[in-house]
């Protein structure tokens, strides 16, 4: 009896210990409940250089440039989108989603607290010290940087690639590209036009001969004249005089109205100088050339149409011959409803095929 008591002891010492070894750990602990296991991730190199550890599937992202929310809107994961900066207003629906502030300062509270797992970023408009902020606070950014057309479609598939979406992505480029081969395969016999293109009036403001809107005035057939390597180069009045634009290139973004801009230049001095001016050669385009996102194709057509707008009239399909009827010894009373059919003009048919 003594040693089943002496066992019976030792048994409660040992649980007894357990239990206050129990009673320390936490409640999830003492229930034995799994541990959550972390959200699988991987590495990945941004357009920066940098390594970036990403979620596998990105589900809450936060966009700080127009661009960016542009791009995920056309990859239609707009769903997976928290938040955007105050610039970012298109489609119209961008405009609903949660404000950070903006590009050059967002609120770093206002992103925490929506709680990303990715935040997309630009090397051209934000800065380096939000996403070392972003970095502190353990949200991984992934940084894009777009110098030309070609970069604005690789862009746009990575990102793809990054949200899990590639094959939307694929069809998404291949269409861009096509459109873009449409377009040269229209132009490439035309001479370019020289331009300048005007992001500001007073002080006069272009763009530099290595933006991407340089390049996208070149897949439209313009050659713009300005040849600085700064990015925004403040121009002297009297060189533009010198070079005569065939075309002064204005956005509908800006901060006049192109026409009622375009008419006041006409009697400011040095402006009626320019054989543009006087002879009305200006072209407004949307806004959407100003932003490295998939829609700036379409502002590309648009310049192209307005420079050169006898490359996207139609070509009359000849007319054949009129060849005289055979006789018929018993003609029918009627037409086959075929013939009747095949008789519809080629214009008509090629109408309806557009």
């Amino acid at each position: 009896m003594q040693h089943g008591f002496a066992n019976a002891m030792r048994r409660a010492r040992v649980l007894g210990l357990a239990g206050l070894l129990l009673g320390a750990l936490p409640l999830s602990a003492q229930t034995l409940a799994p541990a959550p296991a972390s959200p699988a991730t991987r590495e990945v190199v941004d357009e920066a250089g940098r390594t970036v550890r990403v979620p596998l599937l990105p589900s809450r992202i936060v966009s700080l440039a127009p661009s960016l929310t542009e791009t995920l809107y056309a990859l239609g994961v707009q769903d997976r989108l928290v938040g955007d900066t105050d610039y970012c207003d298109f489609p119209p629906d961008a405009q609903k989603k949660q404000k950070v502030g903006g590009i050059i300062n967002p609120n770093l509270e206002e992103i925490a607290a929506l709680h990303p797992d990715l935040v997309l970023v630009t090397k051209e408009i934000n800065r380096l010290e939000t996403v070392r902020a972003l970095d502190a606070l353990g949200i991984p950014a992934y940084a894009t940087h777009s110098r030309n057309i070609d970069d604005i479609l690789s862009t746009t598939q990575k990102l793809a690639d990054l949200l899990g979406v590639t094959e939307t992505g694929k069809s998404l480029t291949a269409d861009l590209r096509a459109r873009l081969a449409a377009l040269h395969a229209r132009l490439e016999l035309l001479p370019p036009s020289r331009v300048l293109f005007v992001v500001w009036t007073r002080p006069l403001i272009s763009v530099g001969k290595n933006t991407f809107i340089a390049d996208a005035l070149r897949k439209a057939d313009a050659a713009s004249i300005v040849d600085a390597t700064q990015d925004w180069p403040q121009m002297n009045l009297e060189e533009v005089v010198r070079l005569q634009p065939d075309y002064l290139v204005f956005t509908a973004s800006h901060a006049e109205s192109a026409s009622r801009d375009f008419e006041s230049l006409a009697v400011l001095p040095g402006w009626k100088l320019l054989d543009a001016v006087r002879n009305r050669r200006f072209a407004v385009i949307s806004d959407a050339v100003n932003r490295p996102a998939p829609r700036i194709v379409s502002a590309i057509e648009e310049l192209a149409r307005q420079l050169h707008p006898a490359a996207f009239q139609e070509r009359p399909v000849p007319e054949e011959p009129a060849v005289p009827a055979p006789v018929q010894a018993n003609p029918p009373a009627a037409a086959p409803a075929h013939i009747a059919f095949n008789a519809q003009p080629f214009g008509e048919e090629l109408a309806c095929a557009r």
